[in-house]
């Protein structure tokens, strides 16, 4: 059996181009003023980076592939005082979706980090990225993300009087 690799998966390809923005080295954070972010597929884990958080430089050079969600743009921090906003912004954000890692219902997990998503995001940005993908951000099998995003759907379905 040939070990599992979030490359073997296509769904975890992400964009090309964002990841050599990413990967390169330099610095960058995700626009504050946008509702967009990245998620950025480690060979394990995946991490999400929300508006405002530092991508690239050291803390990325692992990524293996980068999923923009929302319309993303990423800036280039002009001095320190940036530069320390976007590195606390980053562990805010990893520390948010943290909180979910910890619960033990693999069911719970996935349910609570596609409200989260759903609270920054479109309904249908948050749909357009792969089951795989946000599993690894939250450590449960895409299949879990899978089901719980078809009962999640179904939640917002009105039923019909009559």
């Amino acid at each position: 059996m040939k070990d599992w690799s979030p490359m073997s998966d296509p769904s975890l390809q992400g964009d090309p181009a964002t990841l050599e923005a990413i990967a390169h080295g330099a610095l960058s954070v995700v626009n504050s003023r946008r509702r967009n972010g990245v998620l950025l597929v480690k060979p394990y884990y995946a991490e999400f980076a929300g508006p405002g958080a530092a991508v690239g430089g050291e803390f990325d050079r692992d990524c293996l592939a980068a999923i923009p969600i929302g319309n993303l743009q990423l800036l280039t921090p002009q001095n320190s005082t940036e530069r320390q906003t976007a590195y606390r912004i980053r562990l805010q954000w990893l520390k948010l979706t943290s909180r979910f890692t910890v619960i033990d219902a693999p069911a719970v997990r996935s349910r609570q980090i596609l409200e989260q998503f759903e609270q920054y995001f479109e309904r249908d940005q948050v749909y357009q990225v792969s089951h795989a993908a946000l599993a690894m951000v939250v450590g449960v099998f895409p299949q879990t993300m899978a089901a719980t995003r078809g009962r999640h759907a179904l939640s917002f379905i009105k039923p019909r009087n009559g």
